[in-house]
């Protein structure tokens, strides 16, 4: 029997719901369980969640599927057993509700968009959030589903091609992996700064990628996109499925190859010199409010919105773990967590 200090006046937590794994392994290890809402400390908002997403790196974790090289690392970082952080989840949209008290950005009501990535912890019904951290207000011209996807493949895809390819107008990009929530980003962002866009995907994708501003499409299951006399001032490969020594042929001299999902042979290949100055490049991108901020501008004047594959409501999240784990969504795959918004 437990007891309570009749002089412990600390009140108790409240209870939100939440989708929990307390274990590595397939879908169903994910379950809907009643947790502790979180404290929100002085400089942090407490958001009440209206979408989330189910993204690569919610499947990643919870499935122990990491590139090549990066499974023993992953598991001393993440949790040898089980996941360390138990509820999944890297971004979300929703609405203030609280505010600690020295915060000063943000008040309750206020519609945000939060990105805290590697913190996880969006597939709940709260989630508590520094002011100063990746959180900004959620643009006017986006729904709360599209919001929720605004950060993930947005912020990834702009690291990239903005950073470390250093896209400008003319250049030639292929992006392999179009239809993904990276690559349908990076389509919409590149034609923004007014690069030539070829996407790879497959033909039943192919008149979307169009519609989102490729000026050419490649259909991977009948197409090698790598045909002679055809090369590249970048390439970002989404979805690791390209050998190094055959994506730098289709280079420029001076060409970057830009790898999303790089294992760690092929990171360690590409730190050898080379003369031809052809680079191949890997990166963990930042959560940035300064980012997301961008996105959402770019949101506001038509020029980049987040695809949505499906949405789901919070109870059927395991068929949402199911579908990004299928490896054929289209853009972002949406947990609706408010019932109000969820599909009927």
């Amino acid at each position: 029997m437990t007891t309570t200090n009749q002089h412990d006046h600390t009140p108790p937590r409240r209870i939100m719901r939440a989708a929990v794994a307390h274990a590595y392994g397939p879908p169903e290890v994910v379950r809907l369980a009643d947790v502790p809402m979180p404290l929100v400390g002085e400089l942090d908002v407490l958001v009440r969640i209206a979408a989330t997403t189910v993204s690569a790196a919610d499947w990643r974790i919870r499935a122990r599927a990491m590139p090549m090289g990066f499974g023993l690392i992953s598991r001393l970082a993440l949790g040898l057993r089980k996941p360390r952080l138990s509820i999944l989840g890297t971004e979300f949209s929703g609405t203030v509700v609280e505010t600690g008290k020295a915060v000063r950005r943000f008040r309750p009501g206020d519609a945000v968009v939060g990105y805290p990535a590697a913190g996880l912890a969006c597939h709940a019904e709260y989630r508590a959030i520094r002011e100063d951290g990746p959180l900004i207000r959620k643009p006017a011209s986006l729904s709360e589903i599209e919001a929720a996807a605004l950060s993930f493949g947005g912020t990834t895809a702009l690291h990239f091609l903005r950073d470390k390819g250093q896209i400008r107008q003319g250049h030639r990009l292929l992006v392999i992996g179009a239809s993904g929530s990276v690559g349908s980003a990076a389509v919409q962002i590149a034609r923004h700064f007014g690069a030539i866009v070829t996407g790879v995907c497959s033909g039943g994708n192919a008149d979307l990628i169009h519609r989102l501003g490729a000026h050419e499409v490649i259909d991977y299951t009948c197409q090698d996109w790598l045909r002679p006399g055809k090369h590249y001032d970048l390439i970002l490969d989404t979805v690791g499925a390209e050998k190094l020594s055959r994506a730098r042929r289709a280079l420029v001299p001076d060409g970057r190859l830009l790898m999303v999902a790089a294992g760690l042979p092929q990171m360690l290949l590409a730190l050898a010199p080379r003369s031809d100055g052809r680079k191949a490049i890997s990166s963990l991108a930042p959560e940035r409010a300064e980012d997301m901020q961008l996105l959402a501008d770019l949101a506001e004047t038509g020029a980049f919105r987040p695809l949505i594959d499906r949405v789901y409501p919070l109870d059927d999240i395991v068929e949402a773990h199911r579908r990004v784990e299928s490896r054929r969504k289209r853009g972002n795959v949406v947990i609706a967590v408010d019932s109000a918004i969820a599909p009927r």
